[in-house]
């Protein structure tokens, strides 16, 4: 489903904000340092650089983060615009964020479980949706229009301190197999994973000092020792020649 499709059904931010190329170099400072378009400006449905922002301090501005290479909100700014129940979230850095588009999967879902109803991605209980833009597809599909999902939002600002790059770096695992997962999408496999890896070091380590310790005993019995404190070292030094033989003349 192309999302400009329904543009007509939709507000013009939100078609603006699901079809942007954020995290790209902006035009206006292709050649400024830091110039990735990582906010939307709601009044002007567009991405913006941080070099923009001065025309734009007066307006509803969403701050765009990258998480595993996607584009996510704060799932408290995304409750501020529309309706976001049953859209699968994920905690990373402390916070709760949302996928704005469905994510291209490499493999198929399994067939048990439960699964985004758009994309099939398999999701936690009891959430039906990947991403904000599987659920607007989904209404739009069954209603036809996003009416009474869509919120009012006079007010949105930036976080503080300040602006940020919008790079997260993400403290939680998405979808590991065999975790136990929280209600709020994080994994309880992370520490797992750090516990496994120290018992993991510490066995290896153990089984390299055992071999080098089996190593020099064998080199010690098969290969004895050139120092000063080796017994037959000091022997062979303390021997004497005798004096030399010559054959007889005839």
């Amino acid at each position: 489903m192309n999302m400009l499709d329904y543009a007509q059904n939709l507000p013009q931010w939100l078609v603006a904000l699901l079809t942007e190329k954020f995290f790209n170099a902006c035009i206006i400072h292709e050649d400024a340092k830091k110039n990735e378009k990582n906010v939307f400006c709601l009044d002007c449905c567009e991405g913006i650089c941080p070099h923009c922002l001065s025309p734009h301090r007066s307006h509803r501005l969403l701050q765009i983060r990258r998480y595993v290479y996607h584009d996510v909100i704060r799932l408290g700014d995304a409750n501020k615009l529309l309706d976001c129940a049953f859209v699968q979230s994920y905690t990373t850095n402390s916070a709760k964020v949302v996928f704005l588009n469905q994510r291209p999967q490499t493999r198929a879902s399994r067939g048990s479980g439960n699964c985004c109803i758009i994309c099939d991605r398999g999701l936690q209980d009891p959430f039906l949706f990947c991403s904000v833009s599987c659920k607007v597809q989904h209404i739009l599909k069954t209603e036809g229009k996003l009416t009474k999902y869509i919120y009012r939002c006079e007010y949105m600002t930036l976080p503080e301190p300040g602006l940020d790059d919008g790079q997260m770096t993400p403290d939680t695992i998405l979808e590991p197999i065999g975790s136990v997962r929280t209600e709020s999408g994080s994994s309880g496999g992370a520490a797992e994973e750090v516990g496994c890896r120290t018992v993991g070091c510490t066995a290896t380590t153990e089984i390299v000092r055992k071999k080098r310790s089996t190593l020099s005993a064998f080199r010690s019995v098969f290969r004895p020792g050139c120092g000063p404190g080796s017994g037959i070292s000091v022997s062979m030094m303390n021997r004497r020649k005798g004096t030399p033989q010559r054959s007889p003349l005839y």
